[in-house]
C-alpha cells in the first residue's frame, strides 16, 4: 500500500519509519501465525460516536495487557517502578507520530504543563486518576526519551490506568497542538483560527482538536495502528494504516497487516441480520447470545465463522439492593444481611442457566471469574446455592413472619413484601431472568414486580434514592489481577447502584452524599486504602482478598450467572483471530488485547 509513496520519495522507507527498537509481537499463541499485508476489514457500528472504538481495538498503549493479563511495555521501551510510587518511563528512540514528526518527552511535557496544569484547558485540575490523596505527581523530563512520575505515597493505579481501554493519555502531539495554544501562537493568528472553527475561545478550540481517544479529528496525529481519514458526521468511516506504527512481527515486518479498517453505521437492531448476511468481516458488538443460532445458520452460505468467547463481567445480570434508598423501612431491610442472603438463596441459578443460556453460563455470585489469579470458589458460591428452606428461615429471623391472605410476607409497617426491581429495559434477557427469579421469591413470601425506564431516568432514580432495587450488569473488571484496582467493589463510586450515596461521599471527599455507616462498608473502604498504600503485589493481593471475602459474605449485590458466551463473527479468510477469547471492555479492550494489528486476510483462491 505504501510502496508507491516510498518510490516517489514522499514517504521514507520502512527502516527509517520504525523506532530504533520496535516492539516485536512474538506470535507465540497457538492461533497466531505471521501473515501478509493488504486488504480491508469491514465492521458495523450503530452510532457515529462508536467510531472511537477503533482506538479501543487498535490498543496501542504506553503499557498494554497481554492475553495472560500481564502488563508489558508497548509504546514505551521500558518502565522502571520503585515502591509503586516512582515510575521512570523510557520511550523508543526514533519513534514517530503518524505524520512523521518525532514522538519525544516534549509531548509529555506539553500535556502536563500546557494542558493538564492549565486551569483554562483543565478547569478541574489534572485528571483525578493521577492524584494520590489529592497530590499531583512530580513530573521530571530527564532527557528526550525519559520522563519520571513520582508521588510521596504509592500509586498502584498508574500502570493499570495507562493500559486501560480508554486510559488517560499523558502525552499529546505538541508540534500539532501548539497552533491552538496562546503560549505558542500570536493573538491575531489564534483569533482567526478560533473564528474559522466557530469556537468561543482558544480552550474550546484546543479541546476540539486534542482528544486522542475520540478519533474524531483526522488532522490529529496518532500512535495507533490505523489513522482516521473521515470527519464526522458520516455513514462510513475509513481508517488507514499508520506508516510509522511501532510494532513489527517476528520477521521484522511492520504492522499492521491490514491496509484499512472500514466502519459502517447501521441501526443497532439490524446489525445481527446484516452480520448474518455476510456484511461484516469482524463483529461482536451489537451481537447477543440469543443471535447465535441465527448466525450459525448463515455461516457457511455467507463465508464466515461464529465462535463463542467468554465475557469478562462478574455477572451477566446482578440485583442491586439500594442501601441508600429513601424509604426508611426498605432501607433497613436492604441493610439487613439476612434479607440479602435470603433473596440470593431463593434464586435457582441452575434453572436460569439452563432456560436462558442453554447451560453454557456459570451460576455465580457477582464476583471475579476463574480466569483471575485472585479467584476462589467460595467467592463464587457463598450464599449462591438454591435453598428455599434456609431462605425462609432467615426471613423469619428478621421478624417478617406475618403474611397477607395471598401468603405474601408483611413489612414492619404492614405493607406487603412487594419488591419492585427497576431496569433500564435494554434487553428482554433481563425480563426473562426476572420472571424465573420471581418464581423462587414467591416461595419465600415475596412478590417481584418489574419497572422499566430509560437509562438516564433509571440512573437518576437510583442516585436520588427513589429506587429500592435494580438490575444491571455485574462487576466490570472480573478478570482482575492484584495490581488492578478493586475500587468498584468498595463504596467509591456513585455509579455503583448498591451504595450510590456512599460512593458520592467518597468521590466528592465528603462534600455530598452520605458517610458509610455500615461496619462492613467501612471495612471495604479500609481494605481499599490498604490496597492503595501497599508497596508490593503481595500486599495488594491481601487487600483484594479482604474485599472479595466481605462482598461474598455480605451479598451487597446478588449475582445470577457469569461467563455468558459472546458470539464473535469473523470472515473465513480472516486470520489470527483467537478461536476462544475473553470479550471484555476494560481490561481487555474487546479485541485489543489480541492485537488486531496482527489480524490478516488470506488471499482468495
Amino acid at each position: 500500500m505504501l510502496a508507491d509513496a516510498v518510490a516517489a520519495g514522499s514517504l521514507p522507507p520502512v527502516e527509517r519509519r520504525l523506532p530504533e527498537q520496535p516492539a516485536v509481537v512474538p506470535m507465540d499463541w497457538t492461533w497466531q501465525q505471521p501473515g501478509r499485508h493488504g486488504g480491508d476489514l469491514g465492521t458495523l457500528m450503530a452510532r457515529t460516536k462508536d467510531t472511537r472504538l477503533i482506538y479501543v481495538y487498535g490498543y496501542a498503549r504506553l503499557v498494554s495487557l497481554t492475553p495472560d493479563l500481564r502488563i508489558v511495555p508497548d509504546i514505551l521501551e521500558r518502565v522502571e517502578a520503585s515502591e509503586s510510587r516512582v515510575y521512570t518511563l523510557t520511550l523508543r528512540r526514533g519513534h514517530r507520530w503518524s505524520d512523521g514528526q518525532p514522538f519525544t518527552t516534549e509531548d509529555f511535557r506539553y500535556w502536563w504543563e500546557d494542558m493538564a496544569s492549565n486551569p483554562k484547558r483543565f478547569p478541574g485540575g489534572p485528571p483525578p486518576e493521577l492524584l494520590v490523596g489529592g497530590e499531583a505527581p512530580k513530573v521530571e523530563i530527564l532527557d528526550e526519551v525519559t520522563v519520571r512520575y513520582s508521588w510521596s505515597r504509592p500509586n498502584p493505579f498508574f500502570l493499570p490506568m495507562l493500559s486501560g481501554a480508554k486510559p488517560v493519555e499523558i502525552y499529546a502531539p505538541a508540534h500539532y497542538l501548539r497552533q491552538f495554544h496562546p503560549r505558542y501562537t500570536d493573538e491575531e493568528t489564534l483569533k482567526r483560527r478560533i473564528e474559522e472553527a466557530r469556537q468561543k475561545n482558544w480552550q474550546q478550540l484546543h479541546n476540539r482538536k486534542d482528544n486522542l481517544t475520540e478519533f474524531d479529528n483526522p488532522d490529529l496525529p496518532t500512535l495507533q495502528p490505523w489513522v482516521p481519514t473521515t470527519a464526522p458526521p458520516a455513514e462510513r468511516f475509513v481508517f488507514v494504516r499508520n506508516p510509522y506504527f511501532h510494532r513489527v512481527d517476528p520477521a521484522g515486518r511492520q504492522l499492521p497487516y491490514l491496509d484499512r479498517v472500514v466502519m459502517t453505521v447501521a441501526d443497532a437492531k439490524i446489525i445481527p441480520a446484516k452480520t448474518g448476511a455476510g456484511e461484516s468481516d469482524l463483529q461482536a458488538r451489537y451481537l447477543r447470545f440469543d443471535n447465535y443460532t441465527f448466525l450459525t445458520q448463515g455461516a457457511r452460505r455467507n463465508g464466515y465463522r461464529v465462535t463463542l468467547w467468554r465475557t469478562g463481567i462478574g455477572a451477566q445480570m446482578a440485583l442491586f439492593p439500594n442501601l441508600n434508598c429513601n424509604d426508611p423501612v426498605w432501607r433497613a431491610l436492604n441493610r439487613d444481611v439476612r434479607y440479602r442472603r435470603a433473596l440470593s438463596l431463593a434464586i435457582d441459578r441452575e434453572e436460569l442457566n439452563e432456560v436462558v443460556y442453554y447451560g453454557l453460563a456459570i451460576p455465580s455470585n457477582n464476583t471475579l471469574l476463574d480466569v483471575s489469579p485472585l479467584w476462589r470458589p467460595e467467592y463464587r458460591d457463598r450464599w449462591a446455592t438454591f435453598d428455599i428452606r434456609y431462605a425462609n428461615r432467615l426471613l423469619d429471623e428478621i421478624g417478617l413472619t406475618k403474611r397477607d391472605v395471598n401468603g405474601v410476607r408483611l413489612l414492619p409497617d404492614g405493607r406487603p413484601l412487594e419488591i419492585v426491581v427497576e431496569t433500564a429495559g435494554e434487553s428482554t434477557e433481563e425480563t426473562d431472568a426476572l420472571e424465573l427469579i420471581a418464581d423462587g421469591w414467591r416461595r419465600i413470601g415475596a412478590r417481584l414486580y418489574i419497572r422499566s425506564s430509560q437509562l438516564d431516568v433509571f440512573r437518576n432514580r437510583i442516585f436520588a434514592g427513589e429506587t429500592c432495587m435494580s438490575i444491571a450488569r455485574g462487576v466490570d473488571d472480573a478478570i482482575a489481577t492484584a495490581d488492578m484496582s478493586p475500587a468498584e467493589m468498595a463504596p467509591t463510586d456513585q455509579a455503583k447502584y448498591q451504595w450510590p450515596k456512599w460512593g458520592q461521599h467518597f468521590q466528592t471527599m465528603g462534600k455530598d452524599g452520605e458517610r458509610p455507616d455500615l461496619p462492613e462498608a467501612v471495612e471495604l473502604l479500609d481494605a481499599f486504602r490498604a490496597w492503595r498504600m501497599a508497596t508490593d503485589e503481595a500486599g495488594r493481593a491481601a487487600a483484594w482478598h479482604r474485599i472479595l471475602s466481605i462482598n461474598a459474605d455480605q451479598v451487597f449485590t446478588i449475582g445470577t450467572v457469569a461467563g455468558v458466551p459472546q458470539p464473535v463473527v469473523a470472515r473465513d479468510t480472516l486470520r489470527n483471530v483467537p478461536p476462544e477469547g475473553l470479550f471484555n471492555y476494560d481490561p481487555g479492550a474487546h479485541f485489543g488485547m489480541y492485537r488486531p494489528d496482527t489480524f490478516w486476510l488470506e488471499a482468495k483462491e
